[in-house]
């Protein structure tokens, strides 16, 4: 059952989606939260139904004392890597939430600090706090719906289904067309990219 953070403070939860992906962003969102907020509805957006994604995503969007929701790009993420990316992503959502926090909570085991804020790294926290929880919606909600879109404009690749994860039709688009400018360069598209012909 999801809890607030307790601590006499204003709590930034922040997490991110699209980690796994082959193409589009990673996507993070950071989300400060009323101390009297509930929600029976809200949890990890992985185990929460698209419809109630979307239902969520409105009521965080309302009653957030602040929320934040920031993409990194391809560019970006081939540059530093996924992980340096991701967190990179949670730091521009807390940078640009209206007000500074004064404690962080993390979903995971990794996060470098920012600006001397004290933070917590959480595993599972998206399953365990509320703050952690909404930003999972937003971000999550966030990113699919960019990868709608950039459907329309590649759409063999089926990301208004696949959202770009590596499913056996998204690689299999990517053996019939190559891959696009969404695409992560750095990491391995194809199972193939590892066989040697001898």
């Amino acid at each position: 059952m999801l809890k607030m953070f307790d601590l006499p403070c204003s709590v930034a939860g922040t997490d991110e989606a699209g980690r796994g992906c082959l193409a589009g962003p990673v996507t993070a969102a950071a989300v400060i939260l009323p101390k009297n907020f509930k929600s029976t509805l809200l949890n990890d957006s992985k185990q929460t139904r698209e419809g109630d994604r979307n239902k969520l995503r409105e009521i965080i969007i309302n009653e957030a004392i602040s929320y934040s929701i920031e993409h990194v790009y391809m560019e970006e993420i081939d540059k530093l890597n996924i992980l340096n990316a991701s967190i990179l992503a949670m730091h521009r959502a807390i940078e640009n939430l209206d007000c500074d926090p004064e404690y962080i909570i993390v979903d995971g085991n990794k996060f470098k600090p920012f600006r001397n804020i004290p933070h917590e790294c959480i595993i599972k926290g998206d399953a365990k706090f509320f703050s952690i929880a909404a930003a999972s919606i937003l971000a999550k909600t966030a990113r699919d719906e960019f990868m709608k879109e950039i459907h329309l404009e590649f759409p063999a690749y089926n990301w208004n289904r696949n959202k770009g994860y590596p499913t056996k039709e998204h690689r299999q688009a990517i053996r019939e067309h190559g891959s696009t400018p969404y695409h992560r360069k750095s990491f391995k598209l194809l199972p193939e990219q590892l066989k040697l012909s001898l």
